[in-house]
């Protein structure tokens, strides 16, 4: 009963969100239909609108070739959730198991897209506050262009591309990095909980953090003159994964381990979705440049050379350890690299990442081997110790390894120790904010609707119990 009041109330919710919409949405419509209507007049008259950069940033034309880089750096991360870490994960549960792993990246990524219509991108990445944006992007209004023209208003965070293919890029980011978060409860959460979890997450967790770090007055952004403390995060070591990784411990720890649980059922597609979130990488690192440019350009390289470092380092020190090298285990050390290397990704050259990817090796082999047989939480897909161990240990080591010539910012070999406690501040803040909101959101759900799937659907398996579907 309790289920079904709280789905009405959800409904009533999204209705209301829709009735604003359509009221907001006419003068958002009359505006532009104006601009297209005029524009013929106009382009016989007026002169070449200026190009946009960091100083003109209103009427102006933006950048294609940026422009058109940053649409296939779009493209190639939203490849990453669907399909790359629906398989990834997807392999890696038990047969009964892998609809419902698949659907939930699939659904998450629908739902975060809608939460970023209405104000999950004006929260995360407008001017507001140093702590969470303002609401002027609400439901998108004011993001117009003028077609015909080819001018437009862009973001000052990328002031080369129209606003709307930086919105969509770093939706991407917010997809991701929710759909992180269920490899740590796979298996056992239910379907609608889960829903409601990765929903009220994405608000007060995901929006102001990327504020802190990324938004153009955030607490810890380094382009922000008046930052109380300069965090390098290039493309998402703090934002993405410490983030979703103490996300996913957090659900863990609330939901127990499972009642059983066995290898998973196909590594072939675990290796498919390794090789897709890696391909996609490059667009997420690379593309986080915002440009097609030269910081791009070595943000892709080092982004390989950690991945294949970090990949190859895993292999070795399993071979050791277990005697034996697993497919599983090399997909796991890959994607660990391309977790360390992503806050490093724009401020390193390639001799840091070749050290953050042995050091990602080691460590998010030992967190999800010792780390967590030693604690006995039940991180079943591992999203706590790659993505937070790892994201951690890259955020870290960028204060070490940043090179000025690259980013702006030299790291501790350069001379500079105190960028070292900005990243250890920047962590663990993160960290502590994460586990504090993560824990009132996970413990409100459990209260309404209950968190857990009962004893006899994880037996039966999730699909067929939750879904009605069976994999073949």
């Amino acid at each position: 009963m309790r289920s079904t009041k709280f789905l009405r109330a959800g409904l009533l919710a999204l209705a209301a969100a829709l009735a604003l919409a359509i009221l907001l949405s006419p003068s958002s419509f009359r505006a532009s239909h104006a601009q297209t209507s005029a524009a013929p007049a106009a382009i016989a008259v007026e002169a070449t609108p200026p190009a946009c950069d960091a100083k003109i940033l209103t009427n102006c034309s933006p950048n294609s070739g940026d422009t058109a880089w940053m649409l296939t750096s779009m493209a190639i991360v939203l490849m990453m959730t669907i399909p790359g870490l629906a398989l990834f994960y997807g392999g890696m549960v038990r047969k009964k198991n892998v609809g419902n792993t698949v659907m939930t990246s699939f659904a998450i990524t629908c739902l975060i897209s809608i939460l970023w219509l209405f104000f999950t991108y004006s929260l995360a990445f407008r001017g507001g506050t140093p702590l969470i944006g303002g609401l002027d992007r609400a439901f998108m209004q004011g993001i117009v262009s003028d077609f015909a023209k080819n001018i437009g208003n862009p973001n000052p965070l990328a002031p080369t591309i129209p606003e709307t293919v930086y919105s969509m890029f770093q939706l991407t980011f917010a997809i991701i990095t929710a759909a992180l978060i269920a490899g740590s409860f796979a298996e056992r959460m239910k379907f609608s909980a889960m829903l409601w979890f990765i929903g009220l997450w994405a608000i007060f967790v995901y929006s102001p953090v990327a504020h802190w770090v990324w938004g153009p007055d955030g607490i810890f952004n380094s382009a922000n003159p008046d930052a109380k403390v300069h965090v390098l995060d290039f493309a998402g070591g703090t934002v993405v994964h410490v983030n979703s990784g103490t996300a996913g411990l957090m659900a863990a720890l609330m939901l127990g381990k499972r009642k059983d649980s066995a290898p998973g059922h196909n590594v072939v597609l675990t290796m498919i979705g390794a090789s897709l979130l890696w391909v996609g990488w490059f667009g997420f690192n690379a593309g986080s440049a915002v440009s097609a440019g030269m910081q791009a350009g070595m943000a892709m390289m080092v982004t390989h050379l950690a991945t294949a470092t970090a990949g190859f380092t895993w292999m070795i020190v399993e071979w050791i350890k277990r005697g034996k090298p697993t497919v599983i285990g090399i997909c796991s050390g890959a994607v660990a690299g391309l977790v360390a290397i992503t806050p490093a990704s724009g401020f390193v050259g390639p001799i840091g990442a070749f050290a953050i990817g042995i050091a990602a090796g080691i460590v998010c082999y030992w967190g999800c081997t010792g780390l967590k047989h030693f604690f006995g939480y039940d991180d079943a897909l591992d999203a706590f110790g790659v993505h937070a161990l790892g994201g951690a240990a890259g955020a870290i080591l960028t204060g070490i390894f940043a090179v000025r010539a690259y980013g702006g910012t030299p790291g501790l070999i350069e001379g500079n120790p105190g960028q070292v406690l900005n990243q250890m501040i920047g962590v663990g803040t993160v960290f502590i904010y994460d586990v504090v909101v993560t824990l009132i959101i996970l413990k409100i759900i459990d209260m309404v609707i209950g968190l857990r799937v009962s004893l006899d659907i994880e037996r039966e398996g999730l699909d067929l119990a939750l879904h009605g579907e069976t994999i073949q």
